[in-house]
């Protein structure tokens, strides 16, 4: 960058204040307005320091199309507006260049726009790291991971339309040189009890309407789904359809997503059957029903959706109906089953329901991070972003609220302490004097909540493993008893408390006091939901599934895996991940970003003023400000500070020649400027107060006011002065240029006029040449005018003499060949009359057999075969001639048809033929394959390498390979064969192992038998006391019976020179090793559609039922 040009600046055009630390004066008012003023004029990014506040502006804006990424690219963090890509880009370049893993943590309550930032911060790092096929599918499977998140986490509430209902941290990982390797996915506290249970106003999770609005026809027919969501219990009604909403199009962008991230078409079936299951698992009702001995027990009202769950995921229907009605406790070596009454089985299965969806959305995210994980093993820089719930305060707070607040509660201290270390860290770089900075320490709320002794979670594992009973009212007991003396922990039975007569706090409740306020939790509820109970019978039952994925979802209820030992509570399930996550995120270099909701009404242009307040409180933000401008409110690095106020020192204007920390000393000295109101570090200058940052924009502003008027006059004199000059050297060249024009001009009118009197004497001279040589062309045309009239007079003399003598000659020939007729015919008159009639019908018979031939001719049929038309007879005389040529007609057309045939085809004509001869009116399945082509190889055994084994075996051409079923002769079942027919054998083979179990040679077969029935049993005789015959006659059954039989008729008529017997009865006999059993042909109506079935009835019948 050039010196004179001035760097742009976040300072530069601001409307309101980009950076709260400069905000004066600093209170919870100016804050609001700040942010106001800015959301106004559609700035919805602002920073404290290096944190930045979005405001969901809930509309599009034109803020993050591909030029705004180009321009942020590689750009200081302070150097443009305050926007969500300046953090983004500051992270992943301190990753790059200084190999420092970074971590991004976006907070905010619900509907504030965590997700979309998350989204934001990820597309900009896909989009400025580096180029490549390998790279480009890091990154889309990447980003294609949140749509298959979303759909199965995420859900429509109160106060967002895609609100995240559970925690995500990410962590992608980059090589050497800047380029995602790969990530890793972690997910917290999915709420799972919204899949049972939704409150007002809100849906289930995304998925569930997805498939219902998306799936076709047929994929709801294969999960036994209907398209009507009133049909399911577990989804709500009254928000059912979204304004805006498209979920049949969101459902392909899900199954599209997940193909790319590497899913598998079983593996997305085997999850959207789960769904289903989990769908129709609401829609099973109980009944009570009394035992004998007193107990009221449950049962199922409806079975049918129980059927349909079992066929869904493979389970016996009797085991899940048994698990749903008892329960069995195992204690050492005894077992104690117990029935469930009607409450405890709807517990039960919400329980179910809730754990399947549960357990699956963490399937889902193993499987993600196994498509997405890094494939190489060299060193790698990680970049976090951690998308997780804000701080929640409701009407009704009850265990979710607790244990996200208390995540936020953790957030917040990792926060101020990270805060504070950067802060120190870079005074402690710069050599500025550290002070101690005055803040609150929300560590003490932290061990109110964690403590392994006297911590709320602590105690609540504690009352859920205490035997005996154990209720929420004994759990707020013990919690009265141990937190009494904590001075943020309150009930009315708390010794500290001071609403001991407040009815505002009911005796089911206790209050916390958290950093961004107090809340009241609703104690009802939290000691079955740390429990978080799943009956054993139920995982078992699960575990019994014959679906794949069901039952790696449960492998405790793998019986060789019996655990006695209670599962770990949910409360502390997510202590532990905290932990992790805590310790993950104090590896890294903090950047974060705070989300705030502008409206509950997710409405553009309003800002809630009290709503935008509350956030600001629990956000902690001016505590954040506070801390940040504890020591220096404004730092800046010297070379930019100078290129931007020099212009306020004569010393330092234009150019400063020394180093750039001598040019701010002498420019804050000429300035006045108090000494306690800056420091000077290492590599930057430090500012206290930003009023003092604000008097030196006035001044440069001022200043800057007062070099455009000088620039202004300057220009203005320069400008004249060049008017002048050039109007000066423009007369100059014009005069110059006006005398040689007039000079021109004068030559120019003497050669003209120079140039017209020669022109005309010349034009006076050619027109007189012109008259003489006109003349002498006169005349010559005139004699030959003359000459050629005359010419033409003798000819026309001459022809006239010709065609006169012509016309003599041709009357004399006319003349004597009338006298020539004349005698002929006096002559020949006297026999005329003898004669005439014979010879009148024979010219009348000529002119009939001539017209009858021409319109035969015009009316002739068509060349094929199977045209029967023929014109009518127009004569009774011509009758036999009629029918003579219809027949010579007819036996030319087929001999032009089948002089068209090649080889082949007349071969299949000679088959089809032969089959004609042997099954029509004979066998009810003939017509349905005249229609039908003989194939013959209907299996590609030289092709397919399953048939290797088979095809080696057989050293003969294959004139037919199919697939035949065997009738067994106990139990009348078939089992699949491979039929072969060669030159010489007939085979049979195993269609799994291409094994030849029979070997026939065709001179051993004596009959074929079949019925006279539609269907496609047959039976294969072979010769008594053959060696093939040992074990007896075959009893097949083909869906190509006509051809199989055809063919094998006409393969032993070549190879035997006998006629193979062909015999078709509905009842004859099968030679099965030593028995003879009769196999019978009856009518009668099927389950099974139109299959014939075969059944055996004794030892000496089969039974075949056709339909």
């Amino acid at each position: 960058m050039a010196k004179m040009e001035v760097k742009t600046s976040l300072l530069d055009d601001m409307i309101g204040v980009g950076d709260m630390v400069l905000l004066e004066p600093l209170n919870e008012d100016s804050f609001i307005n700040n942010l106001k003023k800015r959301f106004d004029h559609n700035e919805v990014y602002t920073y404290i320091g290096s944190v930045v506040i979005s405001i969901n502006p809930y509309r599009s804006l034109p803020i993050y199309n591909p030029e705004k990424v180009e321009e942020y690219r590689n750009r200081n963090f302070y150097e443009l507006s305050p926007h969500i890509f300046a953090l983004a880009d500051e992270a992943y370049r301190s990753l790059r260049d200084q190999d420092k893993d970074q971590c991004i943590l976006i907070t905010g309550e619900s509907g504030a726009g965590k997700t979309e930032a998350s989204k934001l911060v990820m597309s900009y790092v896909a989009a400025v790291c580096g180029k490549g096929a390998e790279v480009n599918q890091v990154k889309e499977q990447l980003l294609q991971s949140n749509p298959v998140l979303e759909a199965f986490g995420n859900a429509k509430t109160v106060r967002n339309d895609n609100s995240s209902r559970f925690g995500k941290y990410m962590d992608i990982e980059f090589d050497f040189k800047g380029d995602p390797l790969g990530g890793v996915i972690s997910n917290y506290l999915l709420e799972k009890s919204r899949v049972v249970k939704q409150p007002r106003g809100e849906r289930n999770f995304h998925i569930f309407y997805q498939i219902l609005s998306g799936a076709s026809e047929e994929f709801l027919c294969k999960l036994k789904l209907e398209r009507d969501f009133s049909r399911y219990n577990y989804l709500g009604l009254d928000s059912a359809r979204v304004n805006g909403v498209d979920d049949a199009s969101n459902f392909r962008t899900v199954r599209n997503a997940m193909q790319i991230v590497g899913f598998m078409d079983h593996e997305t079936q085997s999850i959207f059957e789960v769904v289903a299951a989990v769908l129709k698992l609401g829609n099973i009702e109980f009944k009570p029903e009394s035992r004998a001995n007193g107990l009221d027990e449950s049962k199922i009202k409806d079975k049918n959706e129980l059927k349909e769950i079992c066929e869904l995921t493979g389970i016996d229907q009797s085991v899940l109906e048994r698990a749903f009605s008892f329960r069995t406790v195992e204690a050492k070596q005894e077992k104690v089953s117990t029935t469930l009454n009607v409450a405890q089985a709807y517990y039960a299965r919400d329980a179910l329901a809730k754990n399947l969806y549960s357990r699956l959305f963490s399937w889902l995210v193993t499987r993600i991070n196994e498509s997405i994980k890094a494939q190489t093993k060299v060193r790698k820089k990680v970049m976090g972003v951690l998308d997780i719930y804000g701080f929640e305060i409701f009407e009704d707070n009850s265990f979710e609220q607790f244990i996200i607040n208390y995540c936020n509660e953790k957030l917040q201290q990792i926060f101020i302490e990270l805060t504070l270390k950067e802060e120190q860290e870079e005074y402690i770089r710069e050599g500025i004097e550290w002070t101690h900075i005055e803040y609150f320490n929300n560590a003490i709320i932290c061990d109110l909540i964690e403590n392994n002794q006297t911590g709320i979670l602590a105690m609540l594992d504690e009352e859920c493993l205490r035997p005996g009973t154990v209720t929420d009212d004994t759990f707020l007991e013990k919690l009265n008893q141990v937190c009494a003396t904590h001075q943020h922990f309150e009930s009315r039975m708390s010794k500290c408390s001071r609403f001991l007569n407040d009815t505002s706090l009911p005796h089911s409740c206790f209050r916390i006091q958290h950093y961004a306020g107090k809340v009241m939790y609703q104690v009802e509820g939290f000691v079955d939901k740390n429990n978080d109970l799943l009956y054993r019978d139920l995982s078992q039952a699960m575990w019994k599934a014959n679906h794949s994925l069901i039952k790696a979802l449960f492998p405790e209820g793998n019986p060789a895996k019996i655990n006695l030992k209670r599962p770990p509570t949910a409360g502390s399930q997510f202590k532990a991940s905290v932990a992790t996550l805590m310790k993950n995120l104090q590896t890294k270099n903090p950047n974060y970003i705070r989300c705030i909701k502008p409206n509950d009404k997710k409405a553009a242009h309003i800002f809630n003023e009290a709503l935008v307040c509350h956030q600001i409180r629990y956000l902690g933000l001016l505590e954040n400000v506070r801390v940040r401008r504890a020591g220096y409110a404004f730092r800046q690095p010297y070379e930019p500070c100078l290129e931007r106020y020099k212009m306020l020192c004569k010393q330092t204007w234009p150019h400063w020649r020394g180093p750039a920390r001598a040019g701010v000393e002498v420019l804050f000295n000429e300035l006045g400027i108090p000494e306690d109101e800056f420091s000077f570090g290492r590599s930057k200058i430090f500012i206290r107060n930003p009023r003092t940052l604000f008097k030196l924009e006035d001044l440069r502003k001022q200043r800057l006011e007062d070099l455009a008027t000088l620039i202004e006059k300057i220009y203005r004199g320069w400008k004249c002065r060049t008017r002048f000059l050039l109007m000066k050297k423009c007369q100059i060249v014009i005069a110059s240029w006006y005398r040689r024009y007039a000079q021109q001009k004068k030559y120019q009118r003497i050669k003209s006029s120079a140039i017209t009197v020669q022109s005309y004497i010349r034009g006076w001279k050619a027109r007189k040449v012109l008259r003489e040589l006109k003349h002498l062309k006169r005349c010559n045309e005139a004699a030959t005018v003359i000459a050629a009239y005359w010419h033409g007079t003798q000819a026309r003399r001459e022809l006239k003499r010709l065609k006169e003598e012509a016309r003599r000659k041709h009357a004399v020939a006319v003349i004597w060949a009338y006298w020539l007729g004349l005698k002929v015919r006096r002559e020949y008159r006297k026999f005329f009359r003898a004669n005439a009639g014979r010879k009148i019908y024979e010219f009348t018979l000529q002119r009939l057999m001539q017209k009858y031939f021409l319109e035969m001719k015009n009316k002739m049929p068509s060349l094929s075969p199977i045209d029967k038309n023929w014109p009518a007879r127009p004569y009774l005389f011509l009758d036999s001639t009629h029918k003579e040529l219809k027949r010579i007609f007819h036996l030319w057309r087929c001999k032009k048809y089948r002089d068209q045939f090649t080889d082949q085809q007349k071969l299949i004509y000679e088959e089809k033929l032969e089959a004609s001869e042997l099954f029509k009116d004979k066998k009810a399945l003939y017509p349905a394959s005249v229609g039908q082509p003989f194939q013959g190889a209907y299996l590609e055994i030289s092709e397919n390498p399953k048939y290797k084994k088979l095809k080696d075996a057989v050293d003969e051409k294959i004139i037919i390979a199919e697939v035949v079923n065997k009738i067994n002769r106990a139990n009348g079942k078939a089992a699949s064969r491979i039929f072969l027919l060669t030159k010489n054998n007939v085979l049979l083979a195993d269609q799994k192992s291409g094994t030849i179990k029979s070997e026939v040679p065709l001179g051993d077969v004596t009959k074929v038998s079949m019925s006279s029935q539609n269907d496609g049993f047959f039976a294969v005789h072979l010769k008594e006391g053959s060696e093939a015959a040992s074990k007896g006659d075959f009893l097949l059954s083909s869906d190509h019976l006509i051809e199989m039989a055809t063919k094998l008729y006409r393969t032993t008529l070549s190879q035997t020179k006998q006629k193979l017997n062909i015999e078709i009865s509905d009842e004859f006999l099968v030679q099965f090793k030593q028995d003879k059993v009769c196999v019978k042909f009856i009518q009668g109506s099927q389950k099974n559609g139109n299959i014939p079935t075969c059944k055996r009835k004794n030892n000496r019948l089969l039974e075949v039922a056709v339909p």
